[in-house]
């Protein structure tokens, strides 16, 4: 029997998962997709947020500041990049002024630290291709950018490391109660008894809480869409730049990513499918107006791709972080929409109180590992580290991606390193091979040759993200024979 089992591997459970591997107890993570981060944590606006949004008194303000205190440190440990370049948020008339007076004060009662409001002459200065007619600026020097997808891969990796297992692909279809602090939970890979659950499903975590016959509350899906802009215009802004938030919404940015793209989007609109994240032609114009509000330059002719991810957004429009008061064991960490990623490692720190309020005992391990295995960023370095790598490691001298310069040798990496890729997405989202400006359009066919060699399976068994997504669909000798074609064909 394990002593916790999490479900859900984005950034929130993989975060719980790592700060829990530090105590001696066993622990399965449990997904349903075939990697980590393949939920709102690949798919969303990677900032850092400093933590003025948040309404007072709430947990995404409580935990939005202690987590982005936190960041800093964790990311050095997991070697994930991370950039405290700051955000803005700026007005472009008197009554957006008057908002952001009211942001700087919600901000000081946060405990949001340095804060300011900044002028017309400082604003330009600090980001030269604002529109001319922005009148003044919150300026929150403590925002950030990270690669959300990358730091939930990190987290994951370095749980495993220090024992927590992984089932992928394993949905979970049903929760038996069998008695105080005693579950089992059925996956179509098997079953799992286990002491104490922790819900972290994302999307999913009302009907997860409803199969256990813990609290009930409803998830909807708040779709979000983004346009990406190739390297060459990476410096069009510094800064997270953000107009006034409305209600619902921080509002459409525009913003520098830590891999040198910058971004516009993102745009919220509610809807009740749960897996419906694609782009139209409506939300494309919207963010496209939203972009050109703050930056009227938008080079529109460089946009190398677009996409949409889903908010879990809770009917209490807070985050759902609490010990059931049905069922004696369940913990539910629902509703985890922004500021869900700045807001991840605090709540991981949370969940270990809740856990020894309910009864957990832990204790720590001597021998905890807090870094990961080194990841090699070939096309981070220069041309010296380049060739000592080569000579060590030829395969670093076969450039797969070169949109990315991503080497063979980091795709090999990808593969064998705990959590290992499985698919192409899962290679792009470690690697980036396939995130440049062809798209994959070059490099994917020998991504798909790596993978099949690597894991010693049929090209025809490949798949662009697990089950149902196959690249390959059969041989051209085959279809040319069923055809009644040239039999001889090569």
């Amino acid at each position: 029997m394990e002593d916790i089992v999490i479900i859900g591997a984005g950034v929130t459970g993989c975060a719980i998962a790592r700060e829990l591997a530090r105590y001696d107890i066993d622990i399965t993570l449990v997904e349903k997709e075939e990697d980590v981060a393949c939920g709102t944590s690949k798919a969303n606006s990677a900032v850092v947020h400093a933590g003025f949004d948040a309404e007072p008194g709430t947990l995404k303000a409580k935990f939005n500041v202690i987590g982005n205190r936190l960041y800093p440190e964790l990311c050095k440990e997991l070697d994930v990049p991370f950039k405290m370049n700051g955000s803005l948020v700026v007005a472009v008339n008197d009554e957006e002024v008057q908002v952001l007076c009211e942001l700087l004060e919600r901000g000081k009662i946060n405990g949001v630290n340095p804060l300011r409001i900044i002028g017309k002459d400082e604003l330009l200065a600090l980001e030269p291709n604002l529109n001319p007619e922005a009148k003044a600026a919150l300026d929150a020097p403590t925002g950030g950018i990270v690669c959300p997808y990358e730091l939930t891969i990190a987290l994951a990796e370095n749980a495993s490391q220090n024992g927590v297992k992984f089932w992928l692909n394993s949905p979970v279809t049903d929760i038996e109660v069998l008695g105080n602090h005693h579950f089992l939970i059925k996956t179509p890979k098997g079953n799992i008894e286990t002491k104490y659950i922790i819900n972290a499903a994302g999307l999913f975590a009302d009907e997860i809480s409803k199969m256990a016959g813990a609290e009930e509350y409803t998830i909807t899906p708040r779709k979000s869409e983004y346009l990406i802009f190739d390297k060459q215009f990476g410096g069009l802004v510094k800064k997270a730049v953000f107009p006034t938030p409305t209600k619902i919404s921080k509002g459409i940015l525009v913003c520098p990513t830590v891999d040198g793209n910058i971004f516009i989007g993102p745009n919220s609109h509610d809807i009740g499918d749960k897996y419906n994240t694609s782009v139209n032609s409506d939300g494309i114009k919207e963010i496209v107006a939203g972009g050109k509000k703050l930056i009227p330059n938008l080079p529109m002719r460089n946009v190398i791709t677009s996409f949409a991810g889903l908010r879990a957004v809770s009917n209490t429009n807070d985050f759902i972080i609490e010990a059931s008061k049905k069922v004696n064991g369940f913990i539910n960490v629902g509703g985890i929409q922004s500021p869900g990623l700045t807001s991840a490692p605090a709540i991981a720190l949370e969940v270990k109180e809740i856990l020894q309020d309910i009864g957990l005992k832990l204790k720590e391990k001597r021998d905890f590992i807090p870094h990961r295995p080194k990841k090699f960023r070939f096309r981070e370095m220069d041309n010296e580290e380049r060739k000592k790598l080569i000579e060590e490691n030829p395969a670093f001298g076969h450039v797969i991606c070169r949109c990315e310069t991503v080497t063979e040798a980091e795709i090999i990496d990808a593969i064998k390193r705990p959590i290992g890729a499985q698919s192409i997405d899962a290679v792009k989202r470690r690697t980036r091979a396939g995130m440049g400006r062809c798209q994959g359009g070059f490099c994917s066919p020998r991504v798909v040759e790596i993978i099949t060699r690597e894991l010693g399976i049929d090209p025809l068994e490949v798949t662009k993200k697990g089950p149902g997504s196959n690249i390959l669909i059969g041989r051209i000798k085959e279809f040319l024979k069923d055809e009644g074609g040239d039999q001889n064909a090569k």
